[in-house]
């Protein structure tokens, strides 16, 4: 009886805690409501109610975001806000369809930027896509460095290069952070495979059973973390040496480790 009233109130007090967490973590939408009065009363793919760019910034993105769409009709459009947002007013006032791409800067979060964005758009750019884009170019520590501006210039600049590669997995590029990412996890994996390559008696000179055995760890970490986010976003060459010489570097660390913790012959004299 007891246990169960325990359990009970376990059980209330995890709901809650999702339910809080939920209501936090999801604030007000930024479309949940609707002043079409912030709105300008001439059509143009940029409302710039935050000024987070500056008057040539926004006239040279107007002017290319008008001719992509004119070149692909895919529809690009750009809305800044701080304290006062239009809401739903801006699926009227640009004609929201399913060949849409709405950004959304807000500095008021922790990622300053969200998108909308139609179903047509999810053949080309599939969701992990967006989470990848949003979490690269919105995050504080690069608005910090690059500014509000750059994170959506360059987050406009990816997607468009991505519709008119007819589509991506991943997000274009490789950050030096994702990269030294890329490269522990390499290491790693050569380590892992190092150690478990180790011979276990005299007669043997590479245990390769054991190397087989844990391929599954340190060939996920190598081919999957290592190789795999670099040979999707960059063509460019250095970065796959660069994770292949650590993999070969710490799996012969990790090989050759007995021979330099084994005594030398003078200490055991």
């Amino acid at each position: 009886m007891q246990s169960s009233f325990w359990r009970r109130i376990l059980v209330s007090f995890a709901v809650f805690f999702l339910a809080g967490s939920i209501w936090i973590g999801h604030p007000s939408s930024a479309l949940a409501y609707d002043n079409p009065d912030l709105l300008p009363n001439f059509q143009t793919p940029v409302v710039d109610l935050a000024k987070s760019l500056t008057d040539i910034q926004e006239e040279k993105l107007v002017s290319d975001l008008k001719q992509f769409e004119t070149d692909t009709g895919w529809k690009l459009r750009v809305l800044t806000q701080y304290d006062r947002t239009p809401g739903r007013a801006v699926i009227n006032y640009w004609g929201l369809d399913d060949k849409s791409i709405l950004l959304v800067a807000d500095s008021r979060g922790g990622n300053i930027l969200s998108f909308s964005v139609g179903d047509a758009v999810y053949e080309l750019l599939p969701r992990t896509f967006w989470i990848e884009l949003q979490t690269r170019f919105g995050n504080l520590y690069f608005v910090r460095e690059q500014g509000e501006d750059q994170a959506i210039l360059q987050a406009l600049n990816s997607v468009k290069g991505c519709l008119l590669k007819g589509g991506c997995t991943v997000v274009p590029g490789l950050p030096r952070e994702q990269w030294i990412l890329t490269l522990i996890t390499s290491v790693i994996g050569g380590i892992i495979c190092g150690f478990a390559a180790q011979p276990r008696n005299d007669k043997q000179i590479f245990a390769w059973q054991w190397a087989l055995i844990f391929s599954p760890l340190w060939g996920i970490l190598f081919i999957a973390f290592g190789i795999g986010p670099v040979v999707t976003r960059t063509s460019d060459w250095l970065p796959l040496v660069r994770n292949i010489s650590g993999f070969f570097i710490g799996a012969l660390v990790a090989y050759l480790s007995p021979v330099f913790s084994r005594p030398s012959s003078r200490a055991e004299l």
